[in-house]
């Protein structure tokens, strides 16, 4: 009985240290193709979202223009006074909401941060 307990733990069979560094090493080289690309996706959203957002604004300047209520130099804040839009945007990335304003040049609206 001794004995094959002795053979059987003999037989136990695991990774050798060249085996697991090789394992860590490729998912080093996983990591460092990976954290990079996730960073620059975050990044892309983040100003895409940027992009849609003073879209909105732009369009609900427009909105006021039609209805008459547009004045240049308006900023958001009266956007959303005047009811065109139903609040002032959270800038992506948390640095508060936008403060810029709004012109309106050769009957093109923009907006100016």
């Amino acid at each position: 009985m001794l004995t094959r307990m002795k053979k059987m733990l003999k037989k136990e069979k695991g990774f050798t240290l060249v085996e697991l560094l090789a394992v860590i090493a490729i998912l080093a080289i996983i990591v460092a193709i990976a954290v990079p690309t996730i960073g620059n996706v975050i990044s892309k959203s983040r100003d895409d979202a940027n992009i849609a957002n003073i879209e909105l604004i732009e369009n609900a300047a427009r909105l006021a223009d039609v209805s008459e209520d547009f004045t240049d130099g308006m900023d958001v804040d009266d956007l959303v006074s005047a009811g065109y839009l139903e609040e002032n945007p959270e800038v992506p990335g948390g640095s508060g909401t936008y403060s810029g304003t709004l012109g309106k040049e050769d009957g093109v609206i923009t907006y100016t941060e």
